[in-house]
């Protein structure tokens, strides 16, 4: 990460008080031919303590998997490249250790996030969101990304929303929407669609102060969903790219061991673009794919 560049961002206010600094990371594949440009964003807190909105002792233990999103996105990487890639594809690792100490991000801190939006912090337990708008942003803006797909442990609301077994999904195209879900299906890595209503939920953000706070006024009106808007607002409701948004933060783990959740999903989601057969037959953006589920709506 550039520090001046990022100085004040989401990343580096999310992570400033750690021994280690805070990183935006980036693995690049750009074949020879390739029409589209893809950009996974990973959240990648690698200890999670709350900061100093703190968590409890019942809450705390567990949060090494709050990297669950990067390192899904790393392992899909390696694994698409290996089997063949013909479009850009770019791994968006946004990585920090949410930690207490002297220069902590203070609740009431205002923050300028990569966007140039500001953002008062009122809840630095809320630090994904403000990660992943730094790198959605930096997909966009620097990469200059067609599709933007973010993955994290970004909501403990999400296994309630969508359960253990489910991520939750989130996007503004109602064909990756309905692509999620067939993704997940064939894989094994489950997908639910969650509400999205910018209209009506961006709102719980109301700020006096700033562009917006982080976290929501009102904990009951569906939190999975609103701090998925948190992400996309960064890119504006208005971009005309695909923006996917999935939360993983029950799946991503069984007990206390990692189910490696999020892999298989993103093989098969976007396996139109693979030299893999099999990837090819399994993704629901493939012709294939896509006249077999037509006749099966015809069917019904």
């Amino acid at each position: 990460m550039n520090h001046k560049r990022f100085r004040d961002s989401g990343i580096y206010g999310v992570g400033k008080a750690a021994e280690h600094p805070p990183a935006l990371a980036v693995l690049s594949h750009t074949p020879a031919g390739a029409t589209q440009t893809i950009a996974w964003v990973g959240k990648g807190i690698v200890y999670d303590t709350g900061g100093l909105s703190i968590k409890g002792k019942t809450t705390m233990p567990g949060m090494k998997r709050d990297c669950g999103g990067a390192a899904a996105i790393l392992g899909a990487f390696r694994a698409t490249i290996k089997q063949g890639f013909k479009d850009n594809l770019h791994a968006v690792f946004c990585l920090a250790e949410n930690s207490v100490g002297p220069t902590a991000t203070r609740p009431d801190d205002i923050h300028t996030l990569y966007s140039g939006k500001t953002v008062e912090i009122n809840n630095t337990d809320a630090e994904g969101r403000l990660v992943l708008a730094d790198g959605v942003v930096y997909a966009s803006k620097d990469l200059s990304a067609d599709i933007i797909l973010d993955m994290a442990t970004l909501t403990g609301a999400q296994g309630i929303s969508t359960g253990k077994y489910h991520a939750a999904v989130m996007t503004n195209n109602d064909q990756w929407e309905a692509a999620c879900v067939r993704a997940g299906r064939s894989s094994g890595d489950l997908a639910h669609p969650l509400v999205y209503c910018p209209e009506m939920h961006f709102s719980e953000f109301t700020s006096a102060l700033a562009d917006m706070k982080n976290s929501v006024a009102d904990r009951e009106n569906a939190q999975s969903s609103c701090a998925g808007l948190f992400i996309a607002s960064h890119l504006g409701f208005d971009w005309t790219g695909v923006w996917v948004h999935v939360d993983i933060a029950s799946p991503v783990h069984a007990g206390e061991r990692a189910t490696g959740f999020g892999v298989a999903l993103l093989m098969a989601l976007f396996g139109q673009a693979s030299d893999d057969s099999i990837l090819k037959q399994v993704s629901p953006l493939s012709c294939g794919a896509a006249n077999d589920d037509a006749k099966r709506r015809r069917l019904v």
